[in-house]
């Protein structure tokens, strides 16, 4: 390796960008294990009963209309009592007669006009493997009445609602989550509820003539995992939710009026008028159609919280592997000045060496935090590698006391980068001012380099040997001294 200040500099540069190769790896190990952990997660979620979406109810009116259609009978002989025909031709004699038939139309759809939700989740820890994974158990209590008074002015002509004919339905995203009570009461009367008929999950109830009812109440206790949410289906739609996860993630189409949110859980509110979400209160349509309606608002209109995990080690992991090339730079830097009194030039394996060091310390990390938390596993690898590096500065390096340097600036990085890493949002602030104290740093101790070398000309590329300065003409002879 050349003695020229720059030339080093340069060559450290080009195994810093090199280090490239071995960050990338480490930063595909961490996506495949946490592609692996999401997978888990999925998978016991599902088994548990996995997101819930709840939408409805919804009141599903029959309608029907009596026509009137002419058809043709054969004609009896009274006398005989068989079938008249026509003696020309053989065939039958026949008549016309009209008879009234009550055919049903598009059902009335209703929503709720005053709907009221209450859900509270208890959280629990399932294991699979070295993975924790929460889940809820739900309880969710629903108050609503129905506008029955705007079925009527749906009606065209000689229709009529068939009252006995009422149906409750209501849209969850899995049966199977269901346990416990489910029921569905209005005053005194309690309706049996039934799972859907129409190949969609939920439930469904035969309600007879609901006009004798003001207002319901229905309760469903379930299981899940993730996430949360229900459907503004009311004119005026109030809900409350509750969970002692202390965590959430606000999502889905509205975000709550109010919330508090604690170390031990948090409260969130919902108010939504009915002009804030595109289902209307009372229309005519198919039953398939209403299937539809229920299902756009679970995926358009729903709102709740997600099961959320802020800065879990999987991130920090991945965010760690984004800035080892800053970490790697930093280290090389403080390397390349400490070293430049020595004699002989570092070779460039000693600079790979450190560079692999310090991406196997994010795979270390990584290791020991599933086992044991990041905080533990972050110190346990930090010290680790600032201790691995600082023993070969001073017996691979042959660095002496200057090997302190570099375990103090390793201590000094690491500590920086934890900083980083705890807070998702000052992290990009906190890195970029890293970098830039470093290159002022840096800037600054090499003020006073020489970067061509101690030749000072361009002559620093190449290796001459010296020229050897001209030697001195031969002295004139002298004249011998006179006698």
């Amino acid at each position: 390796m050349l003695r020229s200040a720059g030339v080093r500099f340069l060559v450290v540069a080009v195994l810093g960008l090199l280090m490239l190769i071995p960050l990338l790896m480490v930063s595909d190990v961490v996506s495949s294990r946490r592609t692996y952990h999401t997978d888990v997660l999925d998978q016991v979620g599902e088994e548990w009963g996995g997101k819930q979406v709840i939408a409805g109810p919804m009141l599903v009116l029959p309608v029907t209309e009596d026509v009137v259609e002419q058809r043709k009978r054969d004609v009896i002989d009274p006398a005989t009592g068989r079938v008249m025909v026509h003696e020309a031709s053989g065939l039958p004699v026949q008549e016309s007669y009209e008879v009234t038939v009550s055919t049903a139309r598009d059902p009335v759809v209703l929503l709720p006009g005053q709907f009221t939700a209450r859900l509270s989740t208890r959280t629990e820890l399932r294991h699979r493997g070295i993975f924790d994974v929460p889940v809820y158990q739900a309880t969710v209590e629903m108050e609503f009445d129905f506008p029955l008074s705007q079925a009527e002015k749906l009606l065209v002509g000689a229709e009529k609602v068939d009252w006995a004919g009422a149906q409750l339905v209501a849209r969850l995203q899995s049966n199977r989550a269901l346990r416990g009570a489910a029921s569905l009461k209005a005053g005194n009367t309690d309706f049996g509820l039934e799972p859907r008929n129409d190949d969609e999950p939920g439930l469904s109830v035969a309600l007879n003539d609901p006009r004798g009812h003001d207002r319901y109440a229905l309760r469903l206790d379930l299981n899940g995992a993730d996430s949360l949410r229900i459907a503004p289906v009311g004119r005026t739609t109030k809900v409350e939710m509750r969970s002692d996860w202390p965590h959430p993630s606000f999502d889905g189409a509205f975000l709550p009026n109010t919330h508090d949110i604690t170390d031990t859980g948090f409260v969130a509110e919902w108010m939504i008028p009915h002009l804030a979400r595109n289902l209307a209160q009372a229309s005519r349509m198919p039953a398939s159609s209403a299937s539809d309606m229920l299902r756009q608002a679970s995926s358009d209109t729903s709102f709740g919280f997600s099961f959320y995990q802020p800065n879990d080690f999987y991130q920090k992991a991945w965010r760690a592997s984004k800035y080892g090339l800053l970490t790697v730079a930093l280290t090389f830097l403080t390397v390349f000045l400490i070293e430049g009194r020595r004699e002989t030039p570092l070779h460039p394996v000693q600079y790979i060496l450190i560079g692999l060091a310090q991406a196997i310390f994010i795979l270390l990390m990584l290791a020991y935090a599933e086992q044991i938390g990041f905080g533990p596993a972050y110190a346990l690898s930090a010290g680790a590698t600032t201790l691995l590096l600082t023993a070969f500065g001073v017996f691979g390096l042959r660095l002496g006391r200057r090997a302190a340097v570099l375990g103090l600036m390793l201590g000094v990085l690491y500590a920086v980068l934890y900083l980083i890493l705890q807070s998702t949002d000052y992290a990009l602030l906190a890195g970029a001012s890293l970098a830039f104290l470093a290159l002022g740093a840096t800037m600054y101790s090499t003020r006073n380099e020489e970067w061509y070398g101690p030749t000072g000309s361009a002559g620093w590329l190449l290796r001459q040997k010296p020229v050897p300065p001209p030697l001195p003409d031969a002295a004139p002879p002298q004249s011998p001294p006179l006698p």
